[in-house]
């Protein structure tokens, strides 16, 4: 089935003449990541055989990153020494 016209009809339309149907898999890749899917749940959806495939696709941002070093923090509790 090829579905360009339609892709390249809705694309131009939204102005996004740059963006490719690629592109949305390495999206929908990230957006699953960063709200706290697995990457083997997102390996299985995109279809990828290799888990290190579905890792070029995701791609973390900076707030998933600084949460999960909260998070962190966050267990580990006060290891300042400081008196509260």
């Amino acid at each position: 089935m090829n579905c360009f016209h339609a892709w390249n009809t809705a694309r131009t339309s939204a102005g996004l003449e740059e963006v490719r149907i690629h592109d949305l898999r390495h999206s929908f890749a990230s957006f699953l990541v960063n709200a706290g899917r697995s990457l083997y749940e997102v390996q299985k959806l995109l279809g990828h055989t290799q888990i290190k495939t579905t890792q070029r696709y995701a791609h973390l941002s900076q707030q998933t990153l600084l949460d999960a070093a909260n998070a962190a923090n966050f267990s580990m509790g006060d290891l300042s020494g400081a008196a509260k």
